[in-house]
């Protein structure tokens, strides 16, 4: 019991020298993820701004008790860029203030004409005329607000989780120009390369969504040119629809096609040289030769991730062909 009172009663006293004690000046850290070239959305004069219109002026001499923390970090936390914030005093006098930036993670379109920026709890933010960040980009979204609590709250969510992918996969970042919500409440993808629509339905299997595409596109778009399909449809599981498009085709457009196609594919396989998951796909049949008729051989069928859900006897739109049929094969599963 002694101890103990003799540890709290050096407890107080530091507690009451740091007190008395006078501010020697300020620390600014922001965390969370910086836009590039170190650009923030929110920097330390920023924050000192809203600290001295607070109160906390860097008066000199000024004693340690006379700053409201709490007071502060309200104030701070006002900003709407503002995440988090923490303040305290270090045993130097220095008033350590730390803050954590929210993030955009997409920019939205509304129909009414809205946009905005949201972060990754759908938190909606406001354009910065400094920046411009690469982000990816969804038009068509229901609302005049984004929503995560009604109706809009699973189309929301699937925003949330498509544009966090997005983000994540380098290629996919750059091939994929934006995404358009349909009033279906479901997405459709527009790329850099090629002017075909690739409809993807709703937020959910997203990675194996991409990984039929990726397939689709190597094995097949490399050989036949991506003016083949004016629509691709990866929305059902274990399967890539696509719609061919007339007749009339420019052969030189087609071997344009091929060689940006192929050209992406090698691109792919540099930002992601573990290519380990893709060494066993494979066409059931090895043909030398690539085809009119073996195309629709070839697995898109991903290793594992997929839904296993039964496709519905959804059918395709009409093609020109006098035979239209679906490039789909069946693969053995993932050893």
């Amino acid at each position: 019991m002694v101890a103990g009172a003799g540890v709290l009663v050096l407890l107080v006293a530091a507690i009451r020298y740091r007190n008395s004690n006078t501010c020697k000046g300020w620390h600014v850290t922001i965390d969370g993820e910086s836009m590039p070239r170190g650009r923030l959305f929110i920097d330390r004069k920023g924050i000192a701004d809203l600290l001295i219109s607070a109160g906390a002026d860097k008066e000199h001499g000024r004693a340690i008790q006379t700053f409201d923390l709490r007071r502060l970090e309200s104030a701070l936390k006002k900003d709407i860029w503002i995440k988090d914030a923490q303040l305290f005093f270090d045993n130097n006098g220095i008033l350590q203030v730390r803050v954590t930036e929210r993030t955009p993670v997409a920019r939205i379109f509304t129909r009414d004409g809205n946009s905005f920026y949201i972060d990754s709890t759908g938190v909606p933010l406001p354009l910065q005329d400094k920046f411009a960040s690469r982000l990816p980009v969804f038009t068509g979204y229901p609302a005049s607000k984004f929503r995560t609590k009604s109706e809009d709250s699973a189309l929301s969510a699937g925003i949330l989780r498509l544009s966090i992918f997005l983000r994540s996969v380098p290629f996919w970042m750059a091939q994929i120009a934006q995404v358009d919500i349909t009033p279906e409440k479901n997405f459709e993808l527009e790329p850099e390369i090629g002017d075909q629509r690739i409809s993807f339905g709703d937020g959910n299997d997203i990675a194996a969504k991409f990984h039929r595409l990726y397939l689709f596109y190597s094995e097949v778009l490399s050989h036949v040119g991506m003016d083949k399909y004016d629509r691709i449809d990866i929305s059902y599981a274990g399967q890539v629809v696509g719609r061919i498009k007339g007749p009339a085709q420019n052969r030189i457009d087609s071997l344009r096609g091929i060689d940006n196609i192929r050209q992406m594919i090698r691109s792919a396989q540099q930002l992601q040289p573990d290519t380990a998951r893709q060494q066993h796909i494979r066409p059931l049949e090895d043909h030398n030769a690539m085809t009119e008729q073996n195309l629709a051989n070839y697995d898109l069928v991903p290793n594992a991730g997929d839904s296993s859900a039964t496709v519905p006897n959804a059918k395709p739109a009409a093609a020109p062909a006098a035979k239209p049929r679906k490039p789909r094969a069946i693969l053995p599963p993932k050893p």
